[in-house]
């Protein structure tokens, strides 16, 4: 797994920029349909009410990337603009640390390189949300691809390269 992650890593570097040209409706059906399937049991449990009529946009700097995204009664949607009440900026890098949990999402956010705009406490409670999924309830395979590519990323980050790859 490791290997694929390498690879994944030194091919999809250059094209993640790209990911910005994809069609806004495009982005959102593929992204509501993966977030619905992998965090149906929470949804269900009723641990994504915080955003029930609240707003999050999520921004990736580094790629351009942005999406707001709200509970209804379907589950959760997303938005290319809404008025958001809060907004978690920063690199692709460091949303792949957070998600493989190679990095602690206290540390990212205390040395800014993951940063809270707007309703703190809705921030912090998102922020908490995520911490507490449990991985296991992901597909085994994605959960081991998630943790290598966080390795792939987490040594050439820790040393402040600014390459995956010296």
């Amino acid at each position: 797994m490791k290997t694929l992650a390498r690879l994944a890593m030194r091919v999809g570097t250059p094209l993640l920029p790209l990911g910005r040209h994809v069609p806004f409706p495009l982005q959102r059906l593929v992204l509501e349909k993966v977030i619905a399937r992998l965090f149906a049991d929470p949804l269900a449990a009723g641990e994504f009410d915080l955003l029930q009529g609240r707003w999050l946009r999520l921004e990736i700097s580094d790629l351009q990337l942005a999406w707001c995204l709200t509970r209804d009664q379907s589950g959760l949607r997303i938005a290319a603009e809404a008025p958001v009440d809060v907004c978690i900026r920063g690199n692709w890098r460091e949303f792949l640390l957070l998600a493989s949990r190679q990095e602690d999402p206290d540390t990212l956010f205390f040395r800014r390189r993951l940063m809270i705009e707007g309703d703190t406490d809705l921030g912090l409670g998102i922020k908490n949300l995520l911490d507490s999924l449990d991985p296991d309830d992901l597909p085994p395979r994605l959960w081991q691809l998630i943790c290598a590519l966080g390795e792939a990323v987490e040594v050439p980050v820790a040393q402040g390269k600014g390459e995956v790859f010296p």
